[in-house]
């Protein structure tokens, strides 16, 4: 499949791997598993679909794709979300294999070469944990021209398609154990993309021109994959669970780097994610537009606590515009609206209408977990004359943003038993040690942990979360820092060198200033080719909206590397 020498493409992935045995140019893995990882090109299954109307035949494989998967409990919690944006507590869901969440499927069009792209879906909505699940069924019509249907576009265009099954939050082992915890869901991401490089040759497709895409905590998962490519820091977690390419001595034969991410709405930056949310949105709370009415005094302080700190923290990234202003509270304002203002000269551009102020939108929109929501709200927030936009109030908008949805509770991420919250809640399952469900994992969160005998916070440990991480919390620093992109963006980790990123213009799952940092922090990385950033018109919470321009672009940017 792959010639005995390395392309200029695929030289710029394996030339970062931390060990790679090199003979005449081409990468040869040697991981303690690897043997028993590789597949055998005719063990596929045949999966008949239409695309376009037009019968097609695909290759199905699967396979387990580490040497010691981690066996899963029977029942584990259902994947459905309750109010507050965590899994119901009264549901559970049998699991039929109790390796389906360090499992792959991979299908294969007529069409595919050598050099064909290949999609990599990641499914960790709320960085929940996810079996794998085919988004590729047999009998089913897709389409290459729709703006929802990847799939289609994916296998008209001749790409091999992947789904990946990866540990996350929620997910309990037989042993009783959480092994859900952060990282998993990044090493097991890495793992899968090293089974795919170690059966490069095996199989269509170039692992040098993966592309991983995901949603929310998917599109999370997607942007701190993307950004750290082989960086050491997983290597031990990936020699635990023997990944490909993973050595004796646990040093790496094989690269993680991706070619591209397509990320939508990426929740990313947890450990500041609340600070950033409450800078943005706190001006807002105690206007009936909190997902619990107006707010306690408990609830009303921590907000102003969270959003006092976010200043210091985004300068102390040291990001810039494209201007190359210093990206600070004060240009992030304006960096917002310029990117909400394009939002909407882009609508008008290609057809679209905006009501004069005062006059109701008249939009549909759909909603995350299914259904549709009418939207009757009074512009209050643009004026726009002949495609331009002529007035602009950053704040009106941002009303109208939790009008449409409302603000998640105080704080957003971090609130379990805390802030008068009740019950575990926020993201609080995706910390803590394998022995624990949950733990807190901001200072904010921590500290306020008011309820005894949960095993998180001050009032259990007799620690403040400063010296709780210089001492035995030292994994909760390592797991907030590893499923971050901002850690590994800027620095020696491989990051992909092309990137798209959209966040809605209606989306408030999290603060526009976190997409914003991610987006600077992308285009300051000397690895990166392109980023395009865009907020789109009028979309909420959700994904894979807009195939038809990802996938042009993602074309043209393979076009490119060649």
């Amino acid at each position: 499949m792959k010639s005995g020498t390395l392309s200029k493409e695929a030289g710029w992935l394996a030339a970062t791997a931390t060990t790679l045995v090199l003979s005449g140019g081409a990468a040869l893995a040697q991981g303690t598993h690897d043997a028993e990882l590789r597949i055998d090109p005719a063990a596929y299954a045949t999966v008949h679909v239409t695309v376009d109307g037009s019968p097609m035949a695909l290759r199905r494989y699967e396979a387990v794709y580490v040497g010691k998967p981690i066996a899963m409990a029977e029942e584990q919690p259902a994947r459905s979300m309750g109010p507050g944006g965590s899994p119901s507590r009264s549901k559970t869901q049998t699991l039929a294999d109790p390796y389906a969440y360090q499992k792959l499927a991979i299908f294969v069009p007529p069409g595919a070469t050598d050099t064909s792209a290949i999609i990599l879906n990641v499914s960790n909505g709320g960085w929940f944990a996810s079996e794998l699940r085919d988004g590729i069924e047999e009998g089913k019509a897709y389409v290459s021209d729709s703006d929802t249907d990847k799939a289609g576009a994916a296998l008209a265009a001749g790409y091999v398609y992947v789904d990946v099954g990866t540990r996350g939050r929620g997910i309990i082992a037989v042993n009783g154990s959480y092994p859900g915890h952060a990282p998993a869901a990044v090493v097991d991401t890495k793992a899968a993309i090293r089974w795919l490089r170690l059966n490069d040759s095996a199989l269509p497709g170039s692992a040098e021109r993966i592309v991983v895409t995901g949603t929310s905590g998917g599109g999370g998962l997607t942007a701190v994959v993307a950004a750290s490519g082989d960086s050491s820091d997983y290597q031990p977690y990936l020699a635990e669970i023997g990944a490909a390419g993973m050595a004796a001595d646990k040093t790496s034969t094989l690269s993680d780097a991706v070619f591209a991410a397509i990320a939508y709405c990426p929740i990313t930056d947890l450990g500041h994610a609340d600070m950033a949310y409450e800078w943005l949105y706190g001006p807002l709370r105690g206007a009936g537009n909190t997902a619990g009415g107006l707010l306690t005094d408990e609830q009303s302080s921590a907000s102003a606590k969270l959003a006092m700190a976010y200043p210091e923290y985004l300068a102390g990234l040291g990001l810039t515009l494209a201007d190359g202003q210093a990206l600070t509270v004060e240009t992030m304002t304006e960096a917002i609206s310029a990117e909400v203002i394009a939002s909407v000269e882009r609508h008008v551009a290609t057809g679209g209408s905006v009501p004069a102020m005062g006059e109701p939108f008249d939009v549909t929109i759909p909603r995350m977990f299914g259904g549709e929501v009418a939207i009757n709200l009074p512009n209050t927030w643009v004026s726009v004359e002949a495609g331009r936009v002529t007035g602009f109030d950053l704040q009106a908008f941002l009303a109208f943003v939790a009008q449409v949805t409302a603000l998640k509770p105080v704080p957003a991420f971090d609130r379990s038993n805390n802030t008068g919250n009740e019950g575990i809640d926020g993201e609080n399952t995706l910390f803590g040690t394998v022995g624990q469900a949950w733990s807190n994992f901001t200072p904010y969160g921590w500290n306020a942990n008011d309820i005894a005998g949960d095993g998180s916070g001050m009032d259990d440990t007799g620690a403040d979360w400063q010296t709780w991480l210089a001492g035995d919390g030292a994994h909760l620093a390592e797991q907030i820092r590893m499923i971050d992109p901002m850690s590994y963006l800027r620095t020696d980790a491989k990051a992909a060198p092309y990137w798209y990123v959209r966040h809605g213009m209606i989306d408030r799952d999290t603060s526009f200033a976190v997409e914003v940092a991610l987006s600077r922090a992308i285009a300051g990385d000397s690895d990166v080719r392109e980023v395009n950033f865009a907020l789109p018109w009028m979309t909420p919470h959700s994904g894979d909206y807009d195939v038809q321009e990802a996938y042009h672009w993602l074309a043209r940017m393979l076009a490119g590397a060649k």
